[in-house]
């Protein structure tokens, strides 16, 4: 018998079958599920510095346990003294066991961890089901040894969902444990 992350476990068991029921979808395929989890991180600072891309892409696998990719810049922008072709961040696509693994740590873990948190806002959704948020430190993690930290940063977390509309993909996402404000 394979593994099966405990958020996967409990999104298969209960929150289809909530999800079904509040709907009222005509068949269980129609019940969203959260397809990918992106995380990016932009450093802009890597134009004159290039160890800094190094260290962004090291901290990003560490906290999402998978490889990242060092994104490029895709045209000139004399204002930012930025060249085509330059690496200005860094980037990881999760999904399957990994994405849940990571969404459990994400809810139980480093939410918990940032300063004054009252929730997350429900304002972030963009009209088609996915969900965009900021996190200000990357300390929020425990992979992250605050002692090997040369400069705080922040990332955006994606949470691309099968839902059809932002009502469908927030109640997908509070089933799931995110803890959006009241």
């Amino acid at each position: 018998m394979s593994y099966i992350p405990r958020l996967k476990q409990e999104y298969q068991d209960r929150i289809v079958k909530e999800l079904f029921q509040e709907f009222g979808y005509k068949s269980v395929m129609q019940v969203p599920r959260l397809q990918k989890i992106v995380v990016s991180k932009g450093v802009g600072a890597a134009t004159a510095d290039k160890k800094l891309i190094e260290y962004a892409v090291e901290e990003l696998t560490m906290i999402t346990g998978q490889k990242s990719v060092v994104t490029i810049s895709k045209k000139d922008v004399a204002s930012f003294k930025l060249r085509k072709g330059v690496p200005i961040g860094t980037m990881v696509t999760l999904r399957g066991n990994k994405m849940y693994e990571f969404l459990d740590r994400f809810v139980t873990v480093s939410l918990p961890r940032v300063r004054d948190f009252d929730g997350i806002s429900t304002t972030s959704f963009d009209g088609r089901g996915n969900y965009n948020m900021g996190v200000k430190e990357q300390i929020i993690f425990p992979e992250i040894n605050i002692d090997k930290v040369n400069k705080i940063n922040g990332m955006d977390v994606t949470f691309v969902t099968s839902a059809t509309t932002d009502k469908e993909a927030l109640s997908l996402l509070k089933s799931l444990g995110l803890p959006f404000k009241k």
